[in-house]
């Protein structure tokens, strides 16, 4: 276990204070991580945290500066490694077997489950903390393993195939996670951020290559004001990590690492598509992004797949304000801006006033954005009244289909409130990059080589969603007093599922002779 640490490292977002460690025996580790832990509630028994009932399903600030045995042990089960671990066994053959591939797997969830910045500060915990040595199935410190043999571990395991067993125990957990929380999903952010790696020597290199990893390359980016001047410069050497996230439980749904020089708007279509995946049908409504995604092939695939794009627009016009809706001729008093905003002119007041016209609705059937006279809409009285709107009731409506420009007509136009609140979920990102990042060491810089990096970096985005089960089974507290828990249906369907999942897991390798 990590020492008590007299002030949190992270006081925003770790309010709580840490729970006192209890250890429940369990079986002789036997089949792995996942399908070894035992845990069974027992009444009275001390919470992994102290969660209120009335706090966020994914409560982030109430994780602990130092993990508890409890959430430690639940995290671990939490992860559906039963393939990975197979897998790695395949591949080691008739290898030597000094450190079985479950403890060195266990050592590497347990550095950023930890917080440590390195592995020889896991180790070395490891070596003063026995009841973690149990937990991972050593019994004596002579089985503990070296740094050296972690390092050789994540050589192995940043192979494309096991990567790929990785990715697919991440998407079996936005699975699960998925069929307990019917909102999760709905409301979703994209952005990438910057991580940094080391390259390794040129026989590294091309091993690397020959494998399709990308290296860790040069990166820039720019920020610039409303005039287009750069007032903003950040260059790193690394990788760049795609995220697709929930905005409401700031959970990461899916991920891609690519080189720098990759565009977001490059990594939209494989994020979508494998959290679609994982996801039910039409879950995803909403989709939140920086200008870095306004392209048409971007607007073209969110509205292929009915998600609605929030994505802020970029500034291509030269010169121009306005421009005449298609179809419109100069007679016409309706114009839209770059932003897609329709207005009308008031052509009898002398000089012409511009008018924002009244955003009714999207009509999906149709696939028109629904406008009205403002004056008629809001009640004021405006000189073109009789001009414009004749003898109709409502006013002059007018209906834009989105397919005339679906960068700049999207079902929820950008100048409306519902915009402006959707899009500002969009933060959901940089603060789950900053966990990744701050909590988990996933920007640590000291990664050496691609094959290394990849597999950090998967390791620690199952991390991050094993803490999130670990959050959503938690018992939480009713009222002031520590008694009072209970266990929500969310809470309640997660065992069942993980129950079933280890039970099952257990029965197949009991078959094939395994355990």
């Amino acid at each position: 276990m990590a020492l008590p640490q007299n002030c949190p490292v992270f006081p925003e977002l770790c309010i709580t204070k840490p729970a006192k460690p209890r250890f429940l025996p369990h079986q002789p580790l036997a089949r792995g991580i996942c399908h070894d832990v035992e845990w069974t509630w027992h009444s009275g028994a001390l919470s992994t945290m102290r969660i209120s009932a009335t706090q966020p399903l994914f409560a982030w600030a109430a994780l602990e500066d130092s993990p508890t045995l409890e959430t430690v042990r639940r995290s671990l089960e939490a992860v559906p490694d039963g393939p990975l671990l197979q897998g790695l066994k395949f591949a080691r053959g008739r290898g030597r077997d000094d450190f079985p591939v479950s403890v060195l797997w266990g050592v590497a969830l347990l550095t950023p489950l930890l917080r440590h910045a390195s592995y020889d500060a896991c180790l070395a915990e490891v070596h003063r903390n026995p009841a973690l040595r149990r937990l991972l199935g050593i019994e004596t410190q002579d089985q503990i393993p070296h740094h050296w043999n972690l390092s050789r571990f994540l050589d192995v395991l940043g192979h494309p195939a096991h990567l790929a067993a990785m990715r697919v125990s991440f998407d079996a957990m936005v699975q699960r996670l998925a069929t307990a929380v019917p909102e999760l999903g709905r409301r979703t952010a994209g952005d990438a951020t910057a991580l940094s790696a080391r390259r390794g020597d040129e026989k590294r290199q091309q091993a690397e290559a020959n494998l399709g990893l990308p290296q860790p390359s040069g990166g820039r980016k720019e920020y610039k004001d409303a005039d287009g001047q750069v007032v903003k410069v950040v260059e790193w050497f690394g990788y760049k990590l795609h995220l697709l996230v929930d905005v409401h439980h700031e959970l990461a749904l899916a991920y891609r690492i690519t080189e720098p020089a990759v565009g977001d708007n490059q990594m939209i279509g494989p994020l979508l598509e494998q959290a679609g995946a994982s996801l039910p049908r039409g879950r995803i409504q909403t989709l939140a992004y920086d200008k870095a995604a306004d392209d048409e092939a971007v607007h073209r695939l969110l509205h292929a797949t009915g998600i609605k794009p929030l994505i802020e627009n970029r500034a291509l016009w030269k010169g121009e304000s306005e421009r005449m809706l298609p179809g419109h001729t100069g007679r016409s008093n309706l114009v839209y801006d770059e932003m897609g905003t329709i207005h009308c002119y008031d052509k009898v007041s002398e000089p012409m006033i511009r008018h924002r016209m009244a955003y009714v609705g999207y009509e999906a059937r149709r696939g028109t954005l629904k406008y009205r006279c403002p004056a008629r809409h809001e009640g004021w009285s405006c000189p073109s009244d009789a001009r414009c709107n004749g003898e109709r009731r409502y006013g002059l409506v007018a209906r834009i289909k989105s397919e005339l420009d679906l960068r700049r007509f999207p079902p929820i136009p950008r100048a409306t409130k519902q915009f402006e609140r959707l899009y500002n979920g969009r933060t959901a990102v940089e603060r789950v990059n900053a966990r990744l990042k701050l909590y988990w060491g996933a920007d640590d810089g000291n990664v050496v080589g691609a094959r290394r990096f990849h597999a950090m970096a998967g390791i620690v985005l199952l991390v991050h969603l094993a803490l999130a089960t670990t959050l959503a089974r938690t018992r939480r507290h009713e009222g002031k007093t520590l008694g009072g828990t209970r266990l929500s249906p969310i809470a309640q369907a997660l065992e069942d599922q993980i129950r079933h999942e280890r039970s099952a897991a257990g029965e197949g390798q009991s078959e094939d002779g395994n355990v």
